[in-house]
């Protein structure tokens, strides 16, 4: 679907990754350009011509992110570097001040990195306890595991609303529901599920989300916080300078502007926004709906044909996401990483930033591979042959 607006595509590139990155558009490329050859200048500083039109497409874009997500306004959305950033501005700026010794907080042992360390900090520097929501047989999180999970001392639940290695997609609306009504907040990391279907954050009712441009065919060093209006009044920063006062004096007074600003300090990246706005126009006109469809079919169909491999292990056959996690007997997934990029099949093997899944799937490293509308069948083929070859073995050692 649309392989021909990737120009790396045509290289031979049988892109399997993309649960790190994605391939970008050339429309991202274009539009980029064209800011840094035609109107390069910064936004919300200057009162000319260059300027203006900087600040309108930046401005533009933060809109249709709104749009994108279904947000009620504009000030509920701030750019950030990316997913990383972002939930380290939420639980630094928000949840700090929000909670108290002895607090707790919910996660799953599936989360990225991202949406464990800051809270292991937060942990540190205040005396909150983390605990773990546990994962059903196929590792997947649901509502009763969280119900069994919640005690008295919750007051947050943090969930990816995909995990990027088991690629399940979790119930976020009916856990949110549940969290409200225990007076719990709920932060949802998006890294995984705003690229690849239709997310409305009123619908799904959470209080946080957090997401990147770059693992939706935008640039990298763009990330989105969008935060439910009753809590755009309580949220700090914690980078501080530029573009988010107001005013300031010598005696220490200083005055700072409201959300959005408020956690945009400094030149942000302007060319990075803009052409993540034209992405967004790009992916709309694809559907996310059609994207997500797709997906499926292509995630079915390589569970189907990865089957025929014996020596082929599967460890999230049942999850809703284009994200396949795999081993081969006896070889280490680094060394079959390697082997299939002498196929020009990139895909990804490790941990994956998870690191703590290795208590539950009793394996640390894994070779994933994970799907986006651009891939094929015929590349799902091209996978499954060289996973065939007689061999593999001997190519690897």
């Amino acid at each position: 679907m649309n392989t021909e607006d990737f120009d790396i595509i045509k290289s031979g590139v049988i892109y399997f990754d993309n649960g790190a990155t994605t391939l970008k558009p050339r429309v991202l490329g274009e539009s980029i350009s064209d800011y840094y050859n035609h109107y390069s200048s910064n936004a919300h500083r200057g009162d000319y011509g260059l300027s203006v039109k900087a600040s309108n497409e930046y401005e533009n874009t933060r809109d249709l992110v709104c749009e994108l997500i279904g947000a009620d306004s504009p000030k509920q959305i701030s750019f950030t570097s990316g997913t990383t950033d972002s939930i380290n501005k939420i639980v630094f700026g928000f949840f700090r001040h929000y909670l108290k010794k002895g607090d707790e907080v919910l996660i799953t042992k599936s989360e990225h990195a991202s949406n464990v360390l800051p809270w292991f900090e937060l942990a540190d520097e205040i005396g909150i306890k983390v605990n773990y929501i546990d994962l059903d047989d196929n590792h997947k999180v649901t509502l009763g595991n969280v119900k069994k999970a919640v005690s008295a001392n919750t007051k947050v639940i943090s969930l990816a609303h995909v995990s990027n290695v088991v690629g399940d997609v979790r119930p976020i609306k009916e856990i949110t529901e549940y969290a409200h009504s225990k007076g719990i907040l709920v932060l949802c990391d998006g890294a995984q599920s705003v690229p690849h279907m239709k997310i409305d954050v009123k619908d799904l009712g959470i209080d946080f989300l957090t997401f990147s441009a770059h693992k939706m065919c935008g640039p990298t060093g763009v990330g989105v916080i969008y935060i439910k209006e009753e809590h755009l009044n309580n949220i700090k920063p914690i980078i501080f300078g530029g573009g988010m006062n107001a005013e300031f004096s010598t005696d220490g007074i200083r005055i700072y502007k409201s959300m959005p600003d408020l956690l945009e300090a400094g030149t942000p990246n302007i060319a990075g926004v803009i052409g993540f706005g034209y992405v967004i126009k790009y992916l709309n006109k694809i559907g996310f709906d059609k994207i997500h469809e797709y997906e499926l079919e292509l995630r079915d169909y390589l569970v189907k044909r990865l089957k025929e491999i014996p020596e082929i292990e599967i460890y999230n056959e049942t999850s809703e996401a284009g994200i396949v996690t795999i081993n081969y007997k006896d070889i280490f997934p680094q060394d079959l990483s390697i082997y299939l990029d002498k196929y020009n099949i990139c895909t990804r093997a490790g941990s994956h930033c998870a690191k703590i899944l290795k208590d539950e799937l009793k394996i640390k490293n894994t070779c994933r591979i994970s799907l986006y509308f651009y891939n094929t069948k015929e590349e799902i083929d091209k996978l499954i042959c060289a996973l065939k070859n007689p061999n593999i073995k001997t190519d690897i050692f």
